[in-house]
């Protein structure tokens, strides 16, 4: 086992490689390793709980996912990517998650230290959604666009996360047919996809509320976008998305 000393600000691919011998398989497809030692309650929360709630459908989707949990991760200036620590960063510069594919390999690395669970299960399902926004073809993704075609016709306000909002904002500024097929459109595209795909996986697992605002977008388009998901991305046997579902057997 390398000391700290030796792991001061390592890469998380260097990371990764250099621990993927050392993984706990947790499932056929998942396992993982930690930096820091974990209490059999602390794996359950952090590990065992999120996996679970996992549709089936998504776990398919990978051939293996090998989860990381660090103490901190850092964003350097510049275009390195994100470094595992062993050293609290600068605000700035503090990164709570990092994730790629290494072949047909998910790797998923996250920062646990100093972090609440119910945060840290946002950020778990969040890398799930951008790799499966990113990397995997499915005619449920390949729809999620027209509903926001069909959003954008209807000049539906609101978005679902900030980044997504933002995005929305500069192609109704910049683009006249905002419902053609941009480097704008596919940008916004993928960021909502990525921020519905988040809220429906993190609501399989907990009790969540979709927090309102002057820039939440209204919950019947909202039911539409998590219906799309729910049909093509089914929760796994005893657990409920929407309240009707809760009393089903």
């Amino acid at each position: 086992m390398s000391t700290q000393a030796d792991l001061a600000k390592i890469s998380v691919q260097d990371f990764a490689q250099r621990f993927r011998q050392e993984m706990i398989p947790l499932s056929n497809t998942f396992a993982y390793f930690s930096a820091l030692p974990l209490a059999e309650e602390e794996t359950k929360e952090y590990l065992e709980e999120p996996i679970t709630a996992l549709p089936p459908s998504v776990q398919a989707a990978f051939a293996k996912v090998f989860v990381f949990l660090v103490p901190y991760l850092e964003k350097p200036t510049g275009k390195g990517g994100e470094l595992v620590t062993f050293d609290r960063p600068e605000e700035k510069g503090q990164v709570w998650s990092a994730q790629f594919m290494s072949g047909p390999e998910a790797i998923l690395v996250f920062a646990i230290k100093d972090r609440p669970v119910a945060d840290y299960h946002y950020v778990f399902y969040r890398a799930i959604a951008t790799l499966l926004a990113d990397h995997l073809d499915s005619e449920t993704l390949e729809q999620y666009p027209e509903i926001l075609r069909e959003e954008l016709r209807g000049r539906v306000h609101g978005e679902i996360d900030e980044e997504g909002w933002q995005l929305k904002q500069a192609l109704l500024q910049r683009q006249n047919d905002v419902r053609r097929e941009t480097k704008l459109f596919r940008n916004y595209a993928r960021q909502s996809l990525i921020d519905t795909l988040t809220l429906y996986l993190h609501g399989i697992c907990c009790d969540i509320d979709v927090e309102t605002g002057p820039r939440q977008i209204p919950s019947r388009y909202l039911r539409k976008r998590l219906q799309l998901l729910h049909d093509g991305f089914p929760p796994p046997t005893g657990y409920a998305v929407f309240p009707e579902d809760l009393n089903k057997p």
